[in-house]
């Protein structure tokens, strides 16, 4: 059912994701899905966290590697960043953001899937300067700030609008500007 609605949102957008058009997807019913997931909000969520799981094995595997920490930054920006305008993770978390002032449940999953970005960006930075590849640094400031910003390029690059709306490559390019001024070479 979720890699069914990741594939329907990337395909049609967020706002004709209904449970009836979903349920034809699957060849059931609306009602089926309700009852697996309570409402629309809590399947956006299953399939954003389902998306985020796949998403942190990756980070694992990527903090593991035997390579420079200049390459694992690299591979961080590219594995935050949208693929593209019609990106369905990015949109459930545009979506996501936009829900949780009034929603307990999504601001702590927000909160929650937010941390485990942070925490492995923290510890990237960290291990690259303990090593003599980064400059000393804030890790946590850094991350935080550098996090901040993929955050608006993704946003711009999804949301697409006015010139100068970014595209990936682009996006990725002013992400390892930002990243070469915040977490500068030792």
């Amino acid at each position: 059912m979720l890699e069914e609605a990741m594939a329907a949102i990337a395909e049609d957008g967020l706002a004709s994701l209904t449970m009836s058009a979903l349920a034809d997807r699957l060849g059931t019913s609306g009602g089926h899905i309700l009852y697996y997931f309570g409402s629309k909000d809590r399947l956006l969520l299953a399939a954003l966290r389902w998306s985020e799981a796949a998403l942190a094995e990756e980070r694992r595997t990527l903090l593991a590697r035997r390579t420079p920490a200049e390459r694992k930054l690299d591979d961080f920006l590219r594995l935050y960043l949208p693929r593209g305008p019609r990106d369905p993770r990015w949109t459930l978390w545009i979506e996501l953001w936009a829900r949780t002032a009034g929603n307990p449940e999504l601001r702590d999953a927000q909160r929650e899937l937010d941390a485990d970005w942070q925490r492995d960006l923290e510890s990237l930075l960290a291990a690259g300067a303990a090593r003599g590849r980064f400059a000393p640094l804030d890790a946590t400031a850094r991350a935080s700030e550098l996090l901040a910003l993929l955050d608006g390029l993704s946003t711009r690059v999804v949301l697409g609008g006015e010139a100068p709306a970014p595209d990936p490559r682009s996006a990725l390019d002013s992400a390892r500007a930002a990243a070469a001024l915040l977490v500068p070479r030792a």
